[in-house]
């Protein structure tokens, strides 16, 4: 089995997700003594939230960075990043790197255009929702076309997850919230949801959404795994 090198703690509830989907599957595919074989540099997200809301995306890519080498050097065959958002410092990772990245939208776009998806609604942090760093990506390299949600919705999305889901809290007005945008895109016309920020599954999955919801951090995990295995 391949070493995982993880990026996490951004948010720590995030990378538990990592940590215990990466498991269930090695679990999975090779026995029930198994595990995934990982390491994990943990970041203080508080230090990556000030960064943001700074505008420094360049001291954030340079922290990330630095991070993703102590991975390399420790012996991680390939490094993915646990969070949507820090992927627009995704560049400067992988130029810091030889080893492989494992770039979330790619993984996700894949996913997408092997189902037939063409029209997903993005839900994540206003920063994937509005920045061109992840939507461009989608659309230029995997020829989708990202729906995303009015200024009014954006900020009700980007509030709960900062406000509730990284700190690990979970509200039945919440979820109802994004159930009602996700609900009135789909009569729009959007063929699925793309859960574009790794904590937005503690509300939203197949069981509950009215459109086929593409989870990023279980697709993310799949194929880290597949990379692992291979």
């Amino acid at each position: 089995m391949k070493k995982i090198g993880i990026l996490g703690g951004m948010s720590p509830e995030s990378t538990i997700i990592y940590y215990r989907e990466l498991n269930a599957g090695a679990r999975a595919a090779l026995g029930p003594l198994e595990s995934a074989d990982c390491l994990i540099a943990s970041m203080n997200f508080g230090d990556i939230q000030r960064m943001q809301k700074a505008g420094d995306w360049e001291g954030a890519g340079a922290l990330l960075s630095r991070a993703a080498k102590g991975l390399q050097d420790a012996g991680a065959d390939f490094v993915l990043l646990a969070t949507n958002t820090m992927h627009k410092c995704a560049d400067a990772i992988e130029a810091a790197i030889r080893v492989p990245y494992l770039h979330i939208a790619d993984a996700t776009g894949m996913k997408l255009r092997s189902d037939g998806r063409t029209r997903p609604l993005l839900l994540g942090t206003a920063y994937t929702m509005e920045q061109d760093f992840y939507k461009g990506r989608l659309k230029q390299t995997h020829g989708l076309e990202v729906v995303i949600p009015d200024e009014d919705d954006r900020a009700r999305i980007h509030r709960i997850i900062f406000d509730e889901l990284v700190n690990g809290i979970i509200k039945d007005d919440s979820r109802a919230a994004y159930l009602d945008i996700v609900t009135r895109h789909a009569a729009a016309g959007a063929d699925s949801v793309i859960l574009g920020c790794t904590e937005i599954g503690m509300l939203l999955n197949d069981t509950n959404s009215p459109l086929p919801v593409y989870d990023t951090a279980l697709i993310h995990c799949e194929v880290a795994l597949e990379m692992a295995l291979t």
